[in-house]
């Protein structure tokens, strides 16, 4: 190191960095929402139902969080939320990409469909997030992204939606793709790993992991906070969490 180049800090702190997160009205989303705020970070959500944002988010500091309409399906959606996030807060340090669809189809089932709904929305519109806000995310010099995988994206394991591993899949190849972007300009990406993770997503799945078993969604923001505090030269390109005993993750 140089010695007019000064040390890289511990950790990031969050003070007045705004972080964009998608898909804040379910359980990994409000974990996360509330324990970024709590953190000390401005936060501006992306929604669908804003309605239902506004009941569970009732009562927050309002300075703090941005609630903006988002739409995974909707291409337009997505740069007139960064528009919005942009012109209230003025800048974007971070974006989370949460929002995720599970749908069943493999090569018995399902129609060609559903994996194209499944790739809109886990893929196509986490890339779109992602090449509006790197800019930014370079102009910030800490800019961070968050790609909410699964360990479904690490293999496959039999009686999993075959389109829902293969989008998952392709988020890793898309975080890893978006490293590299932005690398230079002190932009850091991570793919985040969870297992079985206790929301309304994967409730209803018949074999899914029991309830005691999975892991919670408080747990998952606590890795998001952890993955946004790592300064630069600490660079977490994956984060598995498995709730389950597997050879190879």
């Amino acid at each position: 190191m140089a010695a007019d180049t000064p040390p890289s800090p511990a950790t990031l702190e969050p003070d007045g960095r705004v972080i964009m997160l998608s898909g804040a009205t379910g359980g990994i989303g409000i974990a996360v929402t509330r324990r970024l705020l709590e953190e000390g970070y401005v936060v501006s959500v992306g929604v669908r139902n804003m309605e239902k944002a506004t009941q569970l988010y009732e009562g927050i500091d309002q300075d703090r969080l941005g609630t903006f309409y988002f739409d995974a399906t909707d291409r337009d959606s997505a740069s007139r939320w960064v528009e919005d996030t942009l012109r209230r807060f003025s800048r974007i340090d971070g974006l989370i990409n949460n929002a995720g669809l599970l749908r069943q189809i493999d090569f018995s089932e399902g129609d060609e469909s559903v994996l194209d709904e499944l790739w809109e929305v886990n893929v196509k519109a986490p890339f779109r997030l992602i090449r509006l806000v790197l800019p930014h995310l370079a102009k910030s010099g800490t800019g961070r992204i968050v790609n909410v995988a699964s360990t479904d994206g690490k293999r496959y394991r039999e009686g999993v939606s075959v389109g829902y591993t293969m989008t998952k899949h392709a988020v890793m190849a898309l975080s890893h793709a978006a490293k590299t972007a932005g690398w230079k300009h002190g932009v850091r990406v991570t793919a985040l790993c969870p297992g079985a993770v206790d929301t309304e997503l994967i409730a209803s799945i018949p074999g899914v992991t029991p309830a005691a078993e999975r892991i919670r969604p408080e747990t998952v923001a606590e890795a998001v906070a952890f993955l946004l505090r790592m300064p630069n030269n600490a660079s977490v390109a994956e984060l598995v969490a498995n709730s389950r005993l597997e050879a190879t993750i």
